[in-house]
């Protein structure tokens, strides 16, 4: 007979470290990505438009129009992502698949991180929380880069725990530097927010200091940014210039109390400013306002399975995010949120995979039952917010548009200039160059515009019966009508362009 071999003890996990869990495929992650694409390529991409914000990002890589003027706050990290559509059409709906193919391959990376660290249910159940919400959704095909920040913050985040139990290697090293990185690329305040506490964790957490990956941090954030700071000193006058320009435009960095203002945000506004409107629909908040609770009780529950750094460490990286933009920022936007939502998804989705663990044990259907109705009608609304985001961004991209077609038809055809009143969109339409006199995008004199509308062909857009500006004087004046929205198109002299009169779009 043999001798059977003495079994040896698995070693006990130390408390807050996950046991270490196996490599294995990902289907799981990898259909709830597919689904993020299938409902993005479904309901946002048909039939949509370029918004503002859009048009500037993608006009300085190609498009439709010569390069939209690019203020002190942008980055330039989304024009580098859709670079290699853009340089080879102007198909809006090229690049909106472009951008929801891509979506979905980075949130499965971004999950794929993780592997190590969260079973497949709490996996699962943060990607589904996250990519279920409207804003994630909506700008998941969209040429804007936060939800690019949210998921390089989720996988930076990652990274660095796996550093934190497993030790710094030059994988996970490497990982955190380049994540931080990508979101320092394109939003240099949201690395920032980001790196903060990461730094933070790996430098001072008692018997988990990890030196190299703090490095590795703090080098990704210099590397991410080190293109906007060059730009500072090469167009804006230095990086404190560019600091105080792009603090204006936004309103003033300092204490500014928007935790309202972003609620009101969620029924379905991409931009609340001033968000002095009414709380329209308070249900679409009743997640938002459940969520710290959620988090609080996932952090716990993490905890109770030997994962209590993990979610702690996203926990506190999804609140520094969310910081300036609650407390600093004057104004909402749901987008500027989203590097939060990813990371706070991972302590929720502890918690509700713990209700649900409690749940099947203590063989209460009901409650079962319960959680499922509330997760189907938190989706079911996110949908429905969806929707109405989507028809409201598709009514505005065709107004920009039909304007944009009967100034063409008009003779304002490229080379062209058009200044005013939503000029940057209109003109990245009509194939004409924006010039603005005064405001955020202020680029040119109005002795400078006079002086170019001899040269090509230029018009000073104005809404309803607003006064002539100094440099429209002697300009010829027509209505523009596109349903209810009025403009006078002012065609400065110069190049002969239509005669004036009454057009309606």
């Amino acid at each position: 007979m043999h001798e059977c071999p003495p079994m040896i003890p698995r070693p006990k996990a130390a408390p807050g470290a996950p046991g270490r869990i196996p490599l294995r495929p990902l289907p799981a992650p990898a259909a709830v990505a597919a689904v993020f694409v299938i409902v993005q390529l479904a309901f946002v991409v048909p039939g949509s438009g370029l918004a503002w914000d859009e048009t500037v990002y993608v006009s300085q890589v190609g498009g439709n129009a010569p390069p939209a003027y690019f203020s002190a706050p942008r980055a330039r990290g989304i024009s580098y992502l859709v670079a290699p559509v853009a340089m080879l059409t102007a198909s809006t709906t090229a690049l909106r698949i472009h951008l929801a193919l891509m979506s979905g391959v980075a949130l499965l990376l971004a999950l794929w991180v993780w592997r190590r660290i969260l079973p497949t249910p709490v996996l699962v159940g943060a990607g589904v929380l996250f990519a279920g919400l409207w804003p994630t959704l909506f700008y998941g095909p969209t040429a804007m880069p936060n939800l690019w920040c949210a998921l390089g913050s989720l996988a930076a985040t990652g990274w660095v725990v796996r550093s934190l139990h497993g030790g710094a290697g030059r994988t996970e090293t490497a990982g955190a530097a380049t994540a931080v990185a990508l979101v320092a690329l394109m939003r240099p305040a949201d690395g920032f927010w980001l790196a903060l506490p990461l730094v933070l964790a790996t430098a001072l957490l008692p018997g988990r200091r990890r030196p190299r990956t703090s490095a590795a941090l703090v080098a990704g954030l210099v590397a991410g940014c080190s293109p906007w700071i060059a730009e500072a000193y090469a167009r804006y006058g230095g990086l404190p210039a560019r600091l105080h320009r792009a603090g204006e435009i936004q309103g003033g960095l300092g204490w500014n109390f928007a935790v309202d203002d972003h609620l009101r945000a969620l029924a379905g506004r991409t931009l609340c400013r001033p968000c002095d409107i009414a709380w329209e629909s308070p249900g679409t908040a009743v997640w938002w306002l459940l969520l710290p609770f959620l988090v609080v009780g996932g952090v716990g529950a993490a905890r109770r399975a030997g994962r209590g750094t993990a979610a702690l460490l996203a926990a506190a990286t999804g609140l520094s995010t969310a910081l300036p933009y609650l407390f600093l920022v004057e104004y909402a936007a749901p987008r500027f949120l989203l590097p939060s939502y990813a990371l706070l998804a991972v302590p929720v989705a502890e918690h509700l995979n713990e209700l649900i663990a409690r749940t099947r044990r203590a063989r209460r259907q009901a409650g079962l039952a319960a959680l499922v109705l509330a997760l189907a009608a938190h989706l079911t609304v996110q949908l429905s917010t969806l929707s109405h985001v989507v028809r409201t961004s598709r009514a505005t991209s065709q107004e920009f548009t039909a304007v944009a077609k009967v100034l063409n038809g008009m003779g304002l055809r490229p080379p062209c200039v058009i200044s005013g009143d939503d000029a940057v969109p209109i003109a990245y339409y009509a194939g004409c160059a924006s010039r603005q006199t005064e405001g955020h995008d202020a680029s040119i004199s109005h002795e400078e515009l006079r002086a170019l509308a001899r040269e090509v062909p230029t018009a000073v857009l104005s809404p309803g019966e607003a006064k002539t500006a100094t440099a429209t004087e002697g300009a010829r004046t027509v209505r523009l009508l596109h349903g209810h929205e009025s403009y006078l198109v002012r065609l400065l002299p110069g190049p002969a362009v239509e005669a004036p009169g009454a057009h309606t779009g």
